[in-house]
Protein backbone atom coordinates (compact mmCIF):
# COMPACT_ATOMS: atom_id res chain seq x y z
CA UNK A 1 0.00 0.00 0.00
CA UNK A 2 1.38 3.59 -1.23
CA UNK A 3 1.80 5.67 2.02
CA UNK A 4 -0.01 8.75 1.75
CA UNK A 5 2.26 12.04 1.96
CA UNK A 6 2.47 14.60 4.47
CA UNK A 7 2.08 17.69 2.85
CA UNK A 8 3.34 21.22 3.42
CA UNK A 9 2.80 24.96 1.92
CA UNK A 10 5.58 26.48 0.40
CA UNK A 11 5.26 30.69 0.22
CA UNK A 12 8.92 31.42 0.98
CA UNK A 13 8.05 33.34 3.77
CA UNK A 14 10.01 33.19 7.05
CA UNK A 15 6.71 31.37 9.11
CA UNK A 16 6.67 29.17 6.07
CA UNK A 17 9.65 27.91 5.90
CA UNK A 18 9.91 26.84 9.70
CA UNK A 19 6.54 25.28 8.49
CA UNK A 20 8.83 22.83 5.96
CA UNK A 21 11.88 22.52 8.70
CA UNK A 22 8.67 20.72 10.97
CA UNK A 23 7.23 19.06 7.97
CA UNK A 24 10.96 17.51 7.23
CA UNK A 25 11.05 16.31 10.84
CA UNK A 26 7.48 14.59 10.96
CA UNK A 27 8.14 12.65 7.41
CA UNK A 28 11.35 11.48 8.63
CA UNK A 29 9.42 10.62 12.01
CA UNK A 30 6.73 9.13 10.74
CA UNK A 31 8.80 7.53 7.94
CA UNK A 32 6.32 8.67 4.80
CA UNK A 33 6.57 11.15 1.51
CA UNK A 34 7.45 14.61 1.90
CA UNK A 35 5.42 16.92 -0.71
CA UNK A 36 6.26 20.66 -1.18
CA UNK A 37 2.87 22.43 -2.71
CA UNK A 38 3.11 26.00 -4.18
CA UNK A 39 0.16 28.13 -5.42
CA UNK A 40 -0.98 31.37 -6.27
CA UNK A 41 -3.56 32.97 -8.45
CA UNK A 42 -1.08 34.98 -10.39
CA UNK A 43 2.12 36.35 -10.51
CA UNK A 44 2.29 40.29 -10.35
CA UNK A 45 5.59 42.25 -11.36
CA UNK A 46 8.43 42.10 -8.29
CA UNK A 47 6.76 38.79 -6.74
CA UNK A 48 9.40 36.07 -6.49
CA UNK A 49 9.82 33.12 -9.14
CA UNK A 50 7.78 30.02 -7.75
CA UNK A 51 10.85 28.14 -8.96
CA UNK A 52 13.18 30.21 -7.12
CA UNK A 53 10.90 29.69 -3.92
CA UNK A 54 10.25 25.72 -4.18
CA UNK A 55 14.14 25.62 -5.00
CA UNK A 56 14.59 27.49 -1.49
CA UNK A 57 12.60 25.07 0.09
CA UNK A 58 14.18 21.72 -1.65
CA UNK A 59 17.48 23.47 -0.35
CA UNK A 60 16.46 23.44 3.11
CA UNK A 61 14.81 19.91 2.97
CA UNK A 62 18.19 18.52 2.11
CA UNK A 63 20.40 21.01 4.77
CA UNK A 64 17.77 19.25 7.19
CA UNK A 65 17.48 15.44 6.00
CA UNK A 66 20.03 14.82 2.96
CA UNK A 67 18.05 10.92 2.32
CA UNK A 68 14.95 12.59 1.86
CA UNK A 69 13.82 13.76 -1.56
CA UNK A 70 10.78 15.28 -1.48
CA UNK A 71 7.96 15.95 -4.08
CA UNK A 72 7.37 19.64 -5.80
CA UNK A 73 4.13 20.86 -6.87
CA UNK A 74 3.84 24.61 -8.28
CA UNK A 75 0.21 25.14 -9.40
CA UNK A 76 -1.93 27.80 -10.22
CA UNK A 77 -4.99 29.02 -8.39
CA UNK A 78 -5.98 30.05 -4.69
CA UNK A 79 -3.66 29.05 -2.03
CA UNK A 80 -6.22 27.51 0.17
CA UNK A 81 -8.24 25.98 -2.45
CA UNK A 82 -5.39 23.94 -3.33
CA UNK A 83 -4.21 23.23 -0.19
CA UNK A 84 -7.73 21.96 0.47
CA UNK A 85 -7.94 20.05 -2.62
CA UNK A 86 -4.60 18.20 -2.58
CA UNK A 87 -5.46 17.36 1.42
CA UNK A 88 -7.89 14.93 0.68
CA UNK A 89 -4.82 12.79 -0.56
CA UNK A 90 -1.92 13.61 2.22
CA UNK A 91 -1.68 12.45 5.44
CA UNK A 92 -1.91 15.65 7.20
CA UNK A 93 -1.06 19.54 5.79
CA UNK A 94 1.29 21.77 7.48
CA UNK A 95 1.31 25.08 6.82
CA UNK A 96 3.09 28.57 8.50
CA UNK A 97 1.34 31.00 11.14
CA UNK A 98 1.92 34.07 8.54
CA UNK A 99 2.17 34.20 4.81
CA UNK A 100 4.10 36.28 2.80
CA UNK A 101 3.64 39.98 3.10
CA UNK A 102 2.03 39.27 7.14
CA UNK A 103 3.21 40.91 10.12
CA UNK A 104 5.10 38.82 12.90
CA UNK A 105 2.79 38.53 15.70
CA UNK A 106 -0.33 36.48 17.21
CA UNK A 107 -2.61 36.25 14.56
CA UNK A 108 -2.88 33.10 12.24
CA UNK A 109 -2.88 34.15 8.22
CA UNK A 110 -6.15 33.59 5.97
CA UNK A 111 -4.20 30.80 3.99
CA UNK A 112 -3.79 29.09 7.30
CA UNK A 113 -6.87 29.56 8.89
CA UNK A 114 -8.80 28.85 5.38
CA UNK A 115 -7.26 25.61 5.32
CA UNK A 116 -7.72 24.69 9.06
CA UNK A 117 -11.06 25.06 8.59
CA UNK A 118 -12.15 23.30 6.02
CA UNK A 119 -10.02 20.14 5.28
CA UNK A 120 -11.26 17.06 5.07
CA UNK A 121 -7.48 15.93 6.32
CA UNK A 122 -5.34 17.24 9.72
CA UNK A 123 -3.65 20.51 9.30
CA UNK A 124 -0.67 21.41 11.40
CA UNK A 125 -0.04 25.13 12.04
CA UNK A 126 3.36 25.73 13.09
CA UNK A 127 3.38 28.51 16.00
CA UNK A 128 5.83 28.67 18.91
CA UNK A 129 9.40 29.23 19.58
CA UNK A 130 12.13 26.84 18.83
CA UNK A 131 11.67 24.81 21.79
CA UNK A 132 8.37 23.62 21.08
CA UNK A 133 9.49 23.22 17.50
CA UNK A 134 11.80 21.23 18.28
CA UNK A 135 10.04 18.89 20.36
CA UNK A 136 12.17 20.10 23.61
CA UNK A 137 9.09 19.64 26.32
CA UNK A 138 8.50 16.49 25.35
CA UNK A 139 4.95 16.43 25.83
CA UNK A 140 1.70 16.92 23.32
CA UNK A 141 -1.49 17.86 24.91
CA UNK A 142 -4.40 16.24 23.16
CA UNK A 143 -7.69 18.78 23.90
CA UNK A 144 -10.69 16.14 24.45
CA UNK A 145 -14.48 17.51 23.46
CA UNK A 146 -17.47 15.80 23.18
CA UNK A 147 -17.60 12.53 21.27
CA UNK A 148 -17.78 12.38 17.33
CA UNK A 149 -18.92 9.62 15.42
CA UNK A 150 -16.32 7.29 14.72
CA UNK A 151 -14.35 7.08 17.73
CA UNK A 152 -11.81 9.61 18.31
CA UNK A 153 -9.82 10.43 15.01
CA UNK A 154 -7.98 13.76 16.79
CA UNK A 155 -7.29 11.18 19.96
CA UNK A 156 -5.77 8.76 17.51
CA UNK A 157 -3.57 11.60 15.80
CA UNK A 158 -2.40 12.55 19.19
CA UNK A 159 -1.31 8.93 20.50
CA UNK A 160 0.41 8.28 17.13
CA UNK A 161 2.32 11.22 16.99
CA UNK A 162 3.35 10.63 20.74
CA UNK A 163 4.24 7.24 19.96
CA UNK A 164 7.11 8.29 17.38
CA UNK A 165 8.11 10.86 19.39
CA UNK A 166 8.44 8.48 22.60
CA UNK A 167 7.24 11.85 25.12
CA UNK A 168 4.54 11.97 27.24
CA UNK A 169 0.72 12.55 25.97
CA UNK A 170 -1.27 15.20 28.35
CA UNK A 171 -5.04 14.41 27.64
CA UNK A 172 -7.12 17.52 28.97
CA UNK A 173 -10.67 17.81 29.37
CA UNK A 174 -12.28 21.04 31.30
CA UNK A 175 -15.12 21.45 33.49
CA UNK A 176 -17.26 25.02 34.85
CA UNK A 177 -19.16 25.11 38.03
CA UNK A 178 -22.87 25.64 37.25
CA UNK A 179 -23.31 29.50 37.71
CA UNK A 180 -26.59 28.53 40.21
CA UNK A 181 -24.29 26.95 42.54
CA UNK A 182 -21.95 29.57 42.64
CA UNK A 183 -23.52 31.01 46.12
CA UNK A 184 -24.16 27.43 47.53
CA UNK A 185 -22.37 26.46 51.40
CA UNK A 186 -18.57 25.79 50.65
CA UNK A 187 -19.27 22.12 51.82
CA UNK A 188 -21.68 21.63 49.11
CA UNK A 189 -19.44 23.56 46.22
CA UNK A 190 -16.42 21.51 47.40
CA UNK A 191 -18.54 18.29 46.83
CA UNK A 192 -19.96 19.64 43.53
CA UNK A 193 -16.75 19.98 42.12
CA UNK A 194 -15.17 16.97 43.11
CA UNK A 195 -18.15 14.86 41.24
CA UNK A 196 -17.63 17.39 38.34
CA UNK A 197 -13.48 16.63 37.91
CA UNK A 198 -14.85 12.49 38.39
CA UNK A 199 -17.02 13.00 35.89
CA UNK A 200 -14.23 14.31 33.48
CA UNK A 201 -11.69 11.83 34.33
CA UNK A 202 -14.60 8.79 33.62
CA UNK A 203 -14.91 10.60 30.30
CA UNK A 204 -11.83 11.16 29.32
CA UNK A 205 -10.48 7.25 30.34
CA UNK A 206 -13.34 6.04 28.61
CA UNK A 207 -13.16 8.41 25.20
CA UNK A 208 -9.49 7.49 25.39
CA UNK A 209 -9.77 3.36 26.03
CA UNK A 210 -9.48 2.49 22.53
CA UNK A 211 -6.81 4.57 21.38
CA UNK A 212 -4.64 3.60 24.74
CA UNK A 213 -5.13 -0.01 23.49
CA UNK A 214 -3.71 0.56 20.17
CA UNK A 215 -0.60 2.77 21.89
CA UNK A 216 -0.56 0.35 25.19
CA UNK A 217 3.11 1.80 25.31
CA UNK A 218 2.40 5.45 26.32
CA UNK A 219 2.96 7.94 28.99
CA UNK A 220 -0.51 8.85 29.15
CA UNK A 221 -1.64 11.14 31.48
CA UNK A 222 -5.05 12.60 32.28
CA UNK A 223 -6.02 15.93 33.94
CA UNK A 224 -9.64 17.36 34.49
CA UNK A 225 -8.68 21.51 35.70
CA UNK A 226 -12.07 23.84 36.56
CA UNK A 227 -11.55 27.07 34.16
CA UNK A 228 -12.54 27.97 30.39
CA UNK A 229 -11.26 25.31 27.82
CA UNK A 230 -9.55 28.47 25.59
CA UNK A 231 -7.51 29.37 28.71
CA UNK A 232 -6.92 25.98 29.81
CA UNK A 233 -5.25 24.93 27.00
CA UNK A 234 -3.69 28.55 25.93
CA UNK A 235 -2.28 27.97 29.02
CA UNK A 236 -0.84 24.11 28.33
CA UNK A 237 0.30 25.11 25.06
CA UNK A 238 3.48 27.15 26.83
CA UNK A 239 4.92 23.49 27.88
CA UNK A 240 3.86 21.79 24.35
CA UNK A 241 5.58 20.61 21.38
CA UNK A 242 2.38 20.54 20.06
CA UNK A 243 -1.24 20.67 21.15
CA UNK A 244 -3.43 18.54 19.27
CA UNK A 245 -7.89 19.53 18.98
CA UNK A 246 -10.72 17.73 16.89
CA UNK A 247 -12.34 20.18 14.33
CA UNK A 248 -15.89 19.23 14.15
CA UNK A 249 -17.33 19.15 10.62
CA UNK A 250 -21.22 18.93 9.30
CA UNK A 251 -21.38 17.16 5.95
CA UNK A 252 -22.26 19.35 3.12
CA UNK A 253 -21.66 22.53 5.25
CA UNK A 254 -20.00 24.87 3.38
CA UNK A 255 -17.27 27.37 4.25
CA UNK A 256 -15.44 27.57 7.61
CA UNK A 257 -16.09 25.32 10.23
CA UNK A 258 -14.04 26.31 13.43
CA UNK A 259 -15.29 26.37 16.70
CA UNK A 260 -14.39 29.31 19.37
CA UNK A 261 -11.83 27.18 21.17
CA UNK A 262 -9.92 25.68 18.04
CA UNK A 263 -10.08 29.23 16.52
CA UNK A 264 -8.72 30.81 19.78
CA UNK A 265 -5.88 28.00 19.85
CA UNK A 266 -4.47 28.67 16.44
CA UNK A 267 -4.11 32.45 16.72
CA UNK A 268 -2.61 32.42 20.14
CA UNK A 269 -1.20 28.94 20.83
CA UNK A 270 2.35 29.41 21.70
CA UNK A 271 3.39 25.46 20.50
CA UNK A 272 2.58 23.95 16.84
CA UNK A 273 -1.10 23.03 17.06
CA UNK A 274 -3.09 20.14 15.06
CA UNK A 275 -6.50 20.54 13.92
CA UNK A 276 -7.87 17.20 12.96
CA UNK A 277 -11.49 16.70 11.43
CA UNK A 278 -14.17 14.72 13.27
CA UNK A 279 -17.61 14.32 11.99
CA UNK A 280 -20.73 15.20 13.90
Amino acid sequence: MVELPLLVGVDGSEPGLLAVDWAVAAAVRHAVPLRLVHAAERRDEGDPDPEELMAAAVERVRQNAPDLRPDTVILTGDPAETLVHAGRNALAVVVGSRGRGGITGLLLGSVGLSVAGRSDCPVVVVRGDGTARAGGHRRIVLGVGDRVEGGAPAARFAFRETAVRGCELHAVRTWRRPAHAAGSHPLIQGNLSGARRREALEYLDETLRDPAREYPGTDLRLHAPEGSARAVLLDESRRADLLVLGAHRRQNRPGLQLGMVAHAVLHHAESPVALVPEHI
